[in-house]
């Protein structure tokens, strides 16, 4: 899936081995994945501050089989890939760390193109967000209702199980 998105591939990144996300410090997590994955990789400093949500939402989907058959993997650049008719985007959202306006403009004609307001999806993002968040969290829930809709596909097609019998796909 990567490939499809070009420049962009970069964005989507590796989750390492159960193990690696229950790691109490950032080295240890890197240890620990560079041990269990194939090719050997370490951790990324932006997963290790996510691992504590994905060790929560983990552990609900693997207590609650309900909760397992309601709950899709998305990913927003796959998302904008989608909405820009399953072609790589031309622009990044962000330069050096910075909001990139030809890349907020096009993933905004996008948002609009799919049916989002063009109020909301030029609004101020919420507290703590910044623009590109608010963008992406939208380019998601244009998924979730290609996912209702029956219309959204996973990558891979079918998905692969991990350990614990969770499917391992994001949809798009």
């Amino acid at each position: 899936m990567r490939p499809l998105l070009g420049a962009r591939q970069s964005s989507v990144f590796s989750v390492p081995s159960r193990a690696a996300l229950a790691a109490a410090d950032y080295g240890e997590a890197c240890r620990i994945a560079f041990a269990s994955s194939q090719p050997p990789r370490k951790v990324s400093k932006q997963l290790f501050m996510l691992a504590p949500k994905i060790r929560e939402v983990d552990a609900c989907l693997r207590d609650d089989a309900q909760a397992a058959a309601r709950v899709f993997e998305v990913h927003p650049e796959v998302a904008f890939w989608r909405l820009n008719g399953e072609r790589p985007l031309g622009e990044p959202k962000k330069v050096r760390s910075r909001c990139y306006d030809p890349g907020l403009a096009l993933r905004r004609g996008l948002l609009v193109a799919a049916g989002f307001a063009a109020e909301l999806v030029n609004g101020a993002p919420p507290k703590g967000a910044g623009p590109d968040d608010l963008l992406d969290a939208l380019a998601c829930a244009a998924i979730a209702r290609r996912i209702h809709a029956g219309l959204a596909r996973p990558f891979p097609d079918p998905p692969a199980r991990d350990a614990c019998g969770l499917p391992m796909a994001i949809w798009a």
